[in-house]
């Protein structure tokens, strides 16, 4: 897709909701008293709506990907042969539910493992404690990046899979890694465990130490969910938390002394729903108040609001930006507040790029293994409106981060979906995607025609 086309749909699944249910830097001014200044970013000039068929690529079309069964059998057995213990891991994960950058159990049970099958493992990797990676090459060829997730949301558990993530991303690195030691491909797989991925922060260091574009040539991953989409959609987010500076004084005996902190951020909160009318349809924006006030009889010297933005395509999150900060200045003139925005350091969680070629290829299988039926692309394109820090991967290598269904009308995020993610079926939902993400990572390193393809559609959805 071209980065000024949208396809419609932090943290991963914030507002995710059931496909099958719809089918079926820190800035601070005086308010009155500080000359606005320009902003380091500008509004888009135009934008257009919705249109995935536009960013479909044409190197695809006369592609003829010849299928391996011998491969295809050495990745089912490579994957059946593990799938017990895998199954184990998966409910280990699940019951010890760690949050982001603190996944201290889940590091130590998949490190040991991968090491166990033959993988040469970096613990604590890019300076996050409970990053990793996994390795095996074969002589000289293509590199093959995966990911695993293992963190969970305090509060419910699970609620996004991410203990099916981690075991996918085991299971096809060992199906790679099987297909390389049977000399039919040569080349390396990379699994990168990656943590955090609930605040989006383990692939964003991982892209700005250069940790995927010096060391794999494409990256795939899956993530469950209550239906299949091998493009599945997710768009651009970025976070900015807001504080108002005022006077208390006595709410009663003497308002008049006081500079009330609150009438500005209800002041935000009022222009950001009336600004909602000249946003697009894809565009979000929502928040919370952290802090309003500690008494009713006291006029409030301070609040604090966290606000997130989102945007189909993150080079639009600068729009949002501009218009978000416009209302923060606006309530502090009109109040006498002094205003604080700080936008997040590591910066904006990107929108994926699916690769066309890649999600063609696993497409097929999964129709033909797993009697799946897709979505079409246009449906996929309109369907969505969560994030995931895999996006900023997918700007910097082909990447391919299909949706699996785990046989659940559940949405993510969820107390529903927590149950869901620990049933047999939804094990067998992974095995069987796994087998589909490995039989496309394996035919990447076979098919010089198919990574040709792959390399083409990247330059035209992402470079142009």
């Amino acid at each position: 897709m071209a980065p000024s086309d949208d396809y419609a749909p932090s943290n991963c699944f914030g507002n995710f909701f059931s496909f099958k249910k719809k089918k079926q830097s820190a800035r601070r001014s005086v308010a009155a008293r500080t000359e606005q200044s320009v902003p380091s970013y500008y509004p888009a000039a135009s934008e257009k709506l919705p249109a995935y068929e536009e960013c479909v690529s044409k190197a695809f079309e006369q592609l003829d990907v010849k299928r391996d069964s011998e491969v295809e059998h050495i990745v089912a057995k490579a994957i059946d042969d593990v799938s017990d213990e895998l199954r184990t891991i998966s409910l280990d994960l699940h019951d010890h539910m760690e949050t982001g950058m603190k996944e201290f159990h889940a590091h130590k049970v998949l490190t040991d493992y991968l090491e166990s099958k033959g993988f040469t493992v970096t613990r604590h990797a890019y300076g996050m404690e409970t990053a990793f990676t996994a390795e095996y090459s074969n002589g000289s060829g293509r590199r093959v990046g995966l990911c695993s997730e293992y963190d969970g949301l305090p509060g419910l558990g699970q609620a996004c899979g991410h203990n099916l993530i981690a075991i996918s991303g085991v299971a096809a690195a060992i199906g790679v890694k099987a297909v390389l030691e049977s000399g039919k491909a040569s080349g390396k797989v990379i699994l990168f465990g990656t943590p955090a991925e609930e605040l989006s922060i383990g692939k964003i260091v991982l892209v700005n130490k250069r940790a995927i574009q010096d060391n794999v040539d494409v990256c795939l991953m899956l993530h469950p969910a209550a239906y299949h989409a091998e493009r599945g959609a997710m768009i651009a987010i970025h976070d900015v938390r807001l504080e108002f500076f005022g006077k208390a004084s006595h709410a009663s005996a003497a308002p008049w002394e006081g500079v009330n902190a609150l009438d500005a951020m209800v002041q935000v909160w009022n222009s950001i729903s009336m600004m909602r009318q000249q946003l697009l349809p894809t565009d979000r924006v929502h928040g919370i108040v952290t802090d309003g006030g500690k008494a009713p009889n006291v006029i409030p010297d301070y609040t604090s609001a966290f606000f997130f933005v989102r945007t189909t395509k993150f080079d639009q999150i600068g729009r949002l930006m501009h218009k978000m900060e416009e209302c923060f200045k606006a309530a502090a003139l009109a109040t006498g507040c002094e205003v604080k925005w700080t936008w997040r350091e590591i910066g904006v969680t990107k929108d994926v790029v699916p690769n066309a070629p890649m999600a063609d290829v696993y497409r097929e299988y999964m129709e033909r293994e797993g009697g799946i039926q897709f979505p079409t692309a246009v449906e996929q394109a309109s369907t969505g409106g969560g994030s995931t820090d895999f996006g900023n991967i997918s700007y910097e290598v082909p990447s391919l981060h299909p949706m699996f269904g785990i046989h659940t009308t559940a949405a993510n995020h969820t107390i529903d979906f927590v149950a869901a993610a620990r049933t047999v079926q939804a094990h067998k939902d992974t095995i069987l995607s796994a087998k589909g993400l490995t039989v496309t990572a394996s035919q990447v390193l076979l098919d010089d025609n198919l990574f040709q393809a792959v390399k083409k559609d990247f330059e035209h959805t992402v470079k142009a």
